[in-house]
């Protein structure tokens, strides 16, 4: 096994281990994937990954939550995702390297914000853009970087919606939101024969980080776990800014 492959499959075990509950790490993979491949063509190669690990997770929480939520969201989330396409389309390799940077260093400010001051994010739910505001942002990371967790999340925290509701709801957003993207992510070329044959090489990852996640959720602190991805996410996200 060279080094490069061993790192992607490192990537797609966090795609898993995000579905599996751990969803800061999500961000580690859209490092990884973006400095071996290359910012573009990285987005390509993680969908079907994603989607994969997305068939695997909302079976388990089916019961759990419910499509209204994600009717709600999915308007403005198009919006961002068209925002985010037009981008792609004309933006070059090197520019889409530092935008997916400021992606993750974005969601991580995020998701430390939310652990840090919760009663604010909770009054953020009463404003009345909040949730268009929320749809847009994700829609827009999701299509760019792959990584609209953070924020999704955010927005039903601030909503209150319960721990099984929350990830219930999440598995069928992103499973719809990444099936819609495909069509868009191949009229770029950024699926392709070459990326399919390469999701067949790495998806074997992504099965051992969903079943292995179940196992690890319950034996590690998932607070301490999370700070430990925030602090690696800022670093990459400098990387991808800066080197």
């Amino acid at each position: 096994m060279t080094w490069d492959y061993g790192l992607a499959l490192l990537a797609a075990l966090c795609i898993g281990l995000a579905k599996a509950g751990f969803s800061g790490i999500s961000l580690v993979s859209v490092f990884l994937l973006a400095d071996l491949y290359g910012a573009k063509p990285s987005i390509g190669l993680a969908l079907p990954l994603l989607i994969l690990a997305d068939m695997m997770a909302w079976p388990a929480f089916r019961k759990h939550g419910s499509w209204r939520p994600v009717w709600r969201l999915l308007g403005p989330a198009l919006v961002g995702i068209g925002i985010g396409y037009g981008l792609l389309h004309t933006m070059p390799d090197h520019a889409a390297r530092k935008v997916i940077g400021g992606c993750i260093l974005l969601m991580v400010v995020l998701q430390a914000f939310k652990k840090l001051h919760p009663e604010v994010t909770g009054r953020w739910v009463e404003m009345r853009c909040f949730g268009f505001s929320a749809g847009v942002l994700g829609g827009f990371a999701t299509m760019i970087a792959n990584a609209a967790g953070p924020v999704i999340q955010l927005y039903l925290n601030a909503r209150r919606v319960p721990k099984m509701e929350l990830i219930g709801i999440g598995a069928r957003f992103f499973l719809l939101i990444n099936l819609l993207k495909v069509p868009l992510s191949a009229n770029l070329n950024l699926i392709n024969h070459d990326s399919l044959l390469e999701n067949a090489r790495l998806a074997p990852g992504v099965v051992l980080g969903v079943f292995g996640g179940r196992w690890l959720i319950g034996h590690v602190p998932q607070a301490v776990f999370e700070w430990m991805i925030v602090g690696f996410s800022v670093v990459a996200a400098l990387r991808l800014l800066v080197w």
